[in-house]
């Protein structure tokens, strides 16, 4: 039986969670509380660092407690303490990981300091049991990446945004139109009314052979269009959500369908390829039946964890605990490991915008 506490304040959610693993069995996610933030950000449009760091100080000490209580599992009976290293904003990661630190110092456990991208790219093993090798597309407010994953510690990035990450570009679009933060689900809440054929965007990257993403002309035409048509009417703002939203998933669907085909080719004798999704834009509807459809032709099986498991949470990162402890991977050195703000799962591909480097040239 291993139990692993985990804490996640990457962001705007202060998570804290215990998972069980216990021989054979499946996995058992024994507590899983998420305090979100978005009420303390709804009035600036988007995340502000300072506001969350404090916010998390504030709450982290009551959610790590809430979760020990709600697991039924006292402290000197967790194996491990997992804690989100990065990347993220660095205040958050500050507060998480030092709070991580004093627990592991005091209760005299062994502590492991967890890549977010990790929990993210792991989660579909907690949840469905996944083999290696799968592929991942992740899509969020600050990742959008294709990334296969053929085993705990070995990841390789396929594809990147060269701009901004998908969830960027809907909180952006959704503020350019007026529509309340956060801008994901109310994009998407305007699309159901909207049409999707009024407006003829862009589907950017589209056809390219590398299977990066680019969605900051894809903002632009959004920009454009709404100015050329403004004032807008409720109708014009449904029926600009519904064409950019269209867009998007026509674009991921082609881009995404070059990394099916390049899996194809790497691993030929995979009986059941896999795509997972992960990240809070997976919860889009309309993105994932794309997927579901593109997986369907190219015989893939598509893997969406729940919602509450897509988007920040703690399981994850104490499931990736799990995993890199049987993998033999807990570093020894955690104590002294320094909070990261960009910290990419794939060290040896070149870095571009969007992949975790500051300033870089795609």
């Amino acid at each position: 039986m291993i139990r692993v506490l985990g804490i996640e304040t990457s962001c705007d959610e202060t998570a804290a969670s215990v998972v069980a693993l216990d021989g054979a069995s499946a996995p058992d996610i024994l507590s899983n509380v998420v305090l979100s933030q978005i009420a303390e950000h709804a009035a600036f449009g988007g995340v502000v660092p300072e506001i969350a760091a404090r916010a998390h100080v504030e709450a982290l000490d009551g959610i790590v407690a809430a979760a020990l209580a709600d697991s039924g599992v006292k402290l000197d009976e967790i194996d491990a303490i997992a804690a989100t290293a990065g990347p993220g904003l660095v205040g958050g990661l500050i507060v998480g990981l030092m709070t991580a630190k004093a627990i592991a110092a005091a209760a005299d456990k062994p502590l492991l300091a967890i890549n977010h991208l990790e929990g993210h790219a792991l989660t579909a093993r907690l949840t469905d049991g996944l083999a290696f090798p799968y592929l991942l597309l992740l899509v969020s407010g600050g990742h959008t990446q294709i990334v296969r994953v053929a085993g705990v510690g070995d990841y390789q990035r396929w594809a990147t945004t060269i701009d901004d990450a998908l969830g960027e570009a809907f909180d952006k679009t959704a503020k350019m139109l007026g529509l309340p933060y956060p801008g994901g689900p109310n994009v998407e809440k305007a699309a159901a009314k909207g049409d999707p054929t009024r407006f003829a965007f862009p589907r950017p990257m589209k056809g390219a052979a590398q299977p990066d993403f680019s969605f900051s002309g894809l903002k632009t035409a959004v920009r454009q269009a709404a100015q050329a048509i403004a004032p807008l009417t409720d109708q014009d703002v449904a029926d600009i959500c519904a064409s950019f939203q269209t867009a998007v998933a026509d674009a991921l669907a082609d881009r995404v369908s070059r990394a099916l085909g390049r899996f194809r080719t790497e691993f030929p004798d995979q009986h059941e390829p896999a795509l997972v999704v992960a990240g809070g834009v997976a919860a889009n509807r309309v993105i994932k039946a794309t997927l579901e459809r593109l997986c369907t032709t190219a015989g893939f099986r598509f893997v969406a964890p729940p919602l509450k498991l897509c988007t920040d949470n703690a399981a994850m990162i104490a499931w990736a605990g799990i995993e890199r402890l049987r993998a033999g991977l807990d570093e020894e050195n955690a104590f002294d490991f320094v909070p990261r703000s960009r910290w990419p799962l794939d060290t040896v591909s070149v870095p571009v915008v969007g992949s975790g480097r500051r300033g870089a040239k795609a």
